[in-house]
């Protein structure tokens, strides 16, 4: 698990709050300093941290708690997770099956929560977008919907939270042949806790931080996938949704989801 931390570009609030911030903290300084005691010290210092938050445009608090008001800049309607902020996790895991049959395992998305323990289900709405419903901490549930915004068949599968997730996050599935045979499965995910850092770290204290569940989850796919028959039930049931859906009339709209 990495802290993503940008200091160059670490705007996080909005130009008001900074307007505010420079003339409270101006206020405070002044006044601080004409006290010339233990308390007006005290509010100095804080009118000084105030002026240099609204200078710089950066609260730490904030940075600590995961929170952002400042907007989210150019590329806004294809980010979840703004780059200044969040949890990044990166794990990887080799496979002794075939590339492209791992990936059509991984994109039939109703099989993620055969290996994936903190996933109820996944719900396909199109080709594109899935409902997810998966158990949060303290015995909680979240859901979220999520869009494939880059797909390479056989190769990678990048995805990220619509507005309205309980946790914002993006990420990708990186799918490689592996030097001495099989897939080499790589997940890269950015994401943003509820309670920003401090959140993470509580959530990482009871084995529930992303990072170890993705670790888990990936061990348990690859005793799945390497299992001596269960790659060939996989195949003929592919054969059989394929062969339904060849033979359903092409005049006659599905009778489902009325």
């Amino acid at each position: 698990m990495q802290v993503i931390s940008h200091h160059k570009h670490a705007t996080n609030i909005t130009p008001t709050e900074r307007w505010c911030s420079g003339f409270c903290g101006g206020w405070a300084l002044t006044t601080g300093l004409s006290k010339r005691n233990t308390a007006g010290f005290a509010l100095a210092i804080l009118g000084a941290d105030l002026i240099r938050r609204g200078l710089t445009g950066h609260s730490y608090l904030y940075e600590w708690l995961g929170i952002r008001t400042a907007p989210k800049g150019q590329g806004a309607e294809t980010t979840a997770v703004p780059y200044e902020l969040g949890i990044r996790v990166d794990e990887s895991i080799v496979v002794n099956q075939p590339r492209l049959e791992v990936f059509n395992f991984w994109r039939r998305f109703e099989n993620l929560a055969r290996f994936m323990a903190h996933v109820y289900s996944v719900r396909e709405i199109d080709s594109n977008t899935s409902h997810w419903i998966v158990k949060a901490p303290a015995g909680r549930k979240a859901e979220w919907d999520a869009v494939i915004h880059n797909e390479i068949p056989g190769e990678l599968i990048a995805w990220r939270t619509l507005p309205g997730a309980g946790v914002d996050h993006a990420g990708s599935v990186w799918f490689h042949d592996a030097p001495q045979g099989g897939t080499e499965i790589t997940v890269e995910l950015q994401y943003n806790p509820p309670a920003g850092t401090l959140g993470a770290a509580f959530a990482a204290i009871w084995g529930e931080e992303p990072g170890m569940q993705i670790a888990k989850d990936l061990r348990r796919l690859k005793r799945i996938l390497e299992t001596s028959d269960f790659m060939p039930r996989l195949l003929a049931d592919q054969e059989v949704d394929e062969a339904s859906e060849m033979s359903f009339p092409a005049s006659d709209a599905p009778a489902y989801g009325l």
